[in-house]
């Protein structure tokens, strides 16, 4: 059976490409990246779980019927064939700006092996070149207060304040 991609390559910055090491490939999330590892990637930034590959399916045919709204990349290590950075950008649809649309970048991780290649900059450069595609005013991202210094050479700049509110678990919530 043929590898599904995520979203169309047109989308994805040949400058970018480019830019990488050589042996490494910028792409859209695919179908069989479950075996090549996009889940432990994940890990080095929260809790992922244990997925079966039934359910990695589902939530990616579920991105793939929103490949307008969802736009998940990988960089590969092409000789062992396995994805070693990734991030998101999702697609945000608003009243204000005339119906514009926000770019919100989340997810961006690299493999802990693989630190100092600049694939996290790459990464990043990445989704602005989709948010910049896609029609996004603007492109916007939260992070901890010790990843600023890098979300500032990346281009961003600090603005507002981050508020958070987590569902408590197992009781009911009191708004």
């Amino acid at each position: 059976m043929a590898e599904v991609t995520l979203f169309e390559n047109h989308l994805l910055s040949p400058e970018v490409q480019s830019l990488l090491p050589n042996g490494y490939t910028l792409r859209a999330l695919r179908s069989g990246d479950y075996e090549r590892g996009f889940l432990k990637v994940l890990e080095v930034l929260t809790e992922v779980g244990n997925h079966t590959k039934e359910e990695w399916l589902d939530q990616f045919n579920y991105l793939k019927q929103h490949n307008h709204e969802y736009f998940t990349i990988t960089i590969t290590d092409d000789k062992k064939d396995k994805v070693v950075a990734a991030g998101t950008i999702f697609v945000e649809r608003k009243f204000v700006h005339k119906n514009g649309l926000v770019g919100h970048i989340e997810d961006i991780a690299v493999d802990g092996n693989q630190q100092g290649k600049k694939l996290g900059l790459r990464i990043i450069q990445a989704l602005k070149y989709i948010g910049a595609q896609r029609g996004c005013y603007k492109v916007i991202l939260d992070c901890s207060e010790k990843n600023i210094p890098f979300y500032e050479k990346c281009g961003f700049k600090q603005k507002e304040y981050e508020m958070a509110w987590y569902v408590p678990q197992g009781t009911v919530a009191k708004l």
